[in-house]
């Protein structure tokens, strides 16, 4: 597990300005510690400082996954955020969403 380089996190970034707007500080600096992204595996990792520090005894091959996935970059090299990460983004979201049992989904301003 590694940090995002300069290029990733730009594209990480972006997609979530997208969502949540500049509530990504809070993102990241949250009541109950810090919060890292991780890259590993083409996927990025959101992920507390105290638990990642930890896994640092764990070798890349053993690793599988630490924290809470967010999305992977495509081949391509853009990034696609996961269902995973919808807890996390809808708490600072900029507009609410609410799906129905028919796969629809409605978009409202708050």
């Amino acid at each position: 597990m590694r940090p995002l380089t300069e290029e990733e996190a730009k594209s990480l970034f972006e997609k979530l300005a997208k969502y949540i707007g500049e509530n990504v500080k809070l993102l990241l600096e949250r009541s109950d510690g810090n919060y890292v992204f991780r890259f590993h595996k083409d996927r990025v990792y959101y992920v507390s400082e105290e638990i990642m520090k930890k896994a640092t005894n764990i070798g890349r091959k053993e690793l599988i996954s630490l924290g809470t996935l967010f999305g992977k970059f495509s081949k391509t090299g853009q990034f696609k955020l996961h269902i995973t990460a919808l807890d996390f983004i809808s708490s600072y979201a900029k507009t609410e969403s609410m799906g129905e049992a028919g796969g629809r989904a409605a978009v409202s301003l708050w």
